[in-house]
């Protein structure tokens, strides 16, 4: 679900070989579902919290084969990742990112760890993944 105005236009599915190689993201297909937490800087109340949610259900995490990446303050990482899923560097973003290489949910709040275990759930890869 794609909250209105965080479009997401590249997938890596559908960038160049070159650019493919750069991506931070790119190291991740086919292997892992990949959150992306993105926030202006380490203070962001936002930022705390969502680690919050995340560090209680870390089994759930690694479950579902889910890997956290942060872009946090003006490091070049973090510009890089940021640039690679045209997200802003002002604002408080969560992106998580299918093992297929592309963004899955979009959100521009927190985001609870039954609804990203919920939207992870119903991707047709993770029902094959438990029904294995």
């Amino acid at each position: 679900m794609m909250g209105r105005g965080w479009a997401i236009g590249a997938t890596l599915l559908g960038v160049g070989a070159a650019q493919a190689a750069e991506s931070p993201l790119e190291r991740y297909r086919w292997s892992a579902r990949v959150l992306v937490v993105s926030a202006p800087g380490a203070g962001d109340p936002n930022l705390a919290a969502q680690r919050a949610i995340l560090a209680e259900v870390r089994p759930g995490l690694k479950e579902r084969d889910l890997v956290t990446l942060e872009a946090v303050g003006d490091a070049p990482e973090a510009r890089r990742l940021r640039a690679t899923l045209r997200l802003p560097p002002d604002a408080f973003r969560v992106v998580l990112i299918g093992k297929d290489g592309e963004a899955k949910r979009v959100e521009g709040a927190l985001l609870p760890a039954p609804a990203l275990f919920e939207t992870i759930d119903a991707m047709p890869m993770r029902r094959d993944e438990t029904r294995r």
